[in-house]
């Protein structure tokens, strides 16, 4: 006489732990990845926000911030500060670290959003190692 012997599958086997331990990493990853998409999504509405590009293509092009941080001046890091958007309103007070070939500094503007045209009250440069703080307004403020 010839019995087989069936065995279970390792599944049906080891049910009572992989189902909760399972959904529990699920629901975690689920969590981690909607997490970083909603900060990598509202990151990437200030860093192409009027006030973020202008502010750094004024500091990439002065001859000041050149002679002190060096060419090819870019952001280098995550801004701090706010912006705020209501129909042709605004606001924003933000700080962008910034990189040339020589040094390190960031990036100061805050402004105002009147009928759809930026005011900028603030915007200069401060050098990290010396603390200098270039204007990168005239005289008259500028509005973009």
């Amino acid at each position: 006489m010839n019995t087989h012997i069936q065995q279970k599958s390792w599944f049906r086997r080891n049910w009572l732990w992989v189902v909760p331990v399972g959904g529990c990493l699920t629901i975690i990853l689920l969590f981690v990845f909607g997490i970083g998409a909603a900060i990598f999504g509202v990151s990437k509405l200030f860093t192409e926000s009027a006030p973020y590009t202008y502010a750094l293509e004024r500091a990439a092009t002065d001859a000041n911030v050149i002679r002190l941080l060096g060419n090819d001046i870019e952001s280098d890091g995550i801004m701090q500060g706010n912006i705020s958007l209501s129909n042709n309103d605004g606001h924003v007070d933000i700080t962008i670290p910034i990189k040339g070939t020589k040094g390190t500094g960031s990036v100061t503007i805050t402004g105002e959003k009147e009928n759809g045209t930026w005011v900028y009250e603030k915007l200069f440069v401060t050098i990290k190692e010396t603390n200098e703080q270039i204007n990168l307004l005239d005289k008259t403020l500028e509005g973009i």
